[in-house]
């Protein structure tokens, strides 16, 4: 009988492309919401500041999403091995 792979810990591919997509999003967004509100409380010129602001926001807004794309990642790793003990657990074993 062959060897079963191992079992991996990663999440597949579609959901790791998509949190990167998401990350990118939350921070073209919190970039774009950034350099509004700094543009917004500034008169005359204030390119650098408008840059930093909307600087600021991005990266902000691209962490945030990264601290919750990280642990629903790592969620989505962790429910097959849940599922698994809830199982053996209904069947009565206990390893």
């Amino acid at each position: 009988m062959p060897d079963a792979p191992a079992p991996t810990a990663l999440p597949s591919r579609t959901a790791r492309a998509l949190a990167f997509g998401a990350i990118l999003l939350a921070g073209l967004c919190g970039g774009l919401i950034g350099y509004a509100v700094t543009d917004l409380q500034c008169a005359g010129d204030c390119g650098v500041q408008t840059g930093l602001g909307g600087l600021a926001g991005a990266v902000v807004g691209a962490l945030g999403v990264a601290v919750i794309s990280v642990l629903a990642l790592r969620a989505m790793a962790e429910w097959p091995v849940v599922e698994r003990r809830r199982a053996d657990a209904l069947r009565g074993d206990r390893s």
